[in-house]
């Protein structure tokens, strides 16, 4: 069925980082939001995992909240959507297509085997080792994540880009090498990220929106709304024309403050999933009513 559209209610598509903004920073859990997540599913309002979680991270939480949204991962390096889902038309947007373990995958980035070797030219080019998640044993892993064994092999099922550790060089420097190799580095919360030129989480949510509408072509432009809370949730905050920043335990992020405060980019009332549940409400006020 396709979504509705309610009288007076502009359709949206929400778009939404994960770790810190939907997942509680510490825990990772959800709970606070899932009230919230069955209110936009009564609506048939997409909810499109915008994150640099794996492919097996995202499936797994889709599967506990019963989502067959389109969802990004590895920051932009890849969509997956449902075989068959007609309320996107990706055709003609001239894209990598291919079908994956069950999905229609959108590749927009560079392969995993890509990535790790081209971690090892800039680690040369820069003179000092970048370890990637690729070279962390489960312990550390552990220990920097605290995410549980299983979750941590689904996090290391990667495809198009790899974590790494903040190097102790200029990041400016590194950032430099990465763009002369045709290559970005995004900077999270744990860690940095090395992926291609061509990826991006803003990029693919400017995709999804044009395949939204070419399927829809007589609603009109569809509204979108995007929730992120680290300096690799720009793009996609740039992207959408509702952006709301979710603070972390600390606040918001200094390096997301000056863009909220010039842009007027909104303020979730709390971290983590609770303040998730209560930007996105405070938006379904605003189209629904209470």
């Amino acid at each position: 069925m396709l979504p509705i559209k309610l009288p007076g209610l502009p359709m949206f598509l929400c778009f939404t980082d994960l770790d810190g903004t939907f997942l509680n920073h510490d825990d990772y859990r959800y709970d606070a939001a899932v009230p919230t997540v069955q209110a936009l599913k009564k609506l048939d309002i997409p909810i499109i995992p915008t994150t640099s979680k794996t492919k097996a991270e995202v499936i797994n939480l889709r599967r506990e909240l019963g989502l067959q949204d389109p969802f990004i991962v590895e920051n932009g390096s890849g969509i997956f959507l449902e075989p068959g889902d007609q309320r996107f038309d990706f055709s003609g947007l001239d894209l990598n297509i291919a079908v994956n373990q069950g999905f229609t995958m959108i590749t927009l980035g560079i392969t995993y085997d890509q990535a790790r070797q081209n971690l090892q030219d800039l680690a040369t080019q820069l003179g000092e080792p970048l370890r990637g998640f690729g070279d962390l044993g489960l312990p550390e892993l552990r220990a920097l994540t605290q995410l549980p064994i299983s979750k941590l092999k689904q996090a290391g099922d990667r495809q198009f880009s790899e974590p790494f550790l903040r190097p102790q060089a200029d990041l400016k420097i590194l950032e430099t090498l990465a763009a002369e190799a045709g290559l970005q580095i995004l900077v999270g919360n744990r860690f940095c990220h090395l992926l291609g030129a061509g990826a991006g989480k803003g990029r693919a949510v400017n995709l999804v929106r044009q395949a939204w509408q070419k399927a829809h072509p007589d609603q009109g432009p569809v509204k979108t709304i995007g929730l992120g809370d680290s300096p690799n949730d720009l793009s996609l905050l740039d992207a959408v024309d509702v952006a709301i920043v979710v603070p972390g335990p600390q606040g918001v992020n200094p390096k997301l403050l000056p863009h909220s405060l010039k842009k007027g980019w909104f303020i979730a009332p709390e971290p983590g999933a609770a303040g998730w549940a209560g930007a996105i409400e405070a938006q379904l006020q605003k189209f629904v009513g209470p």
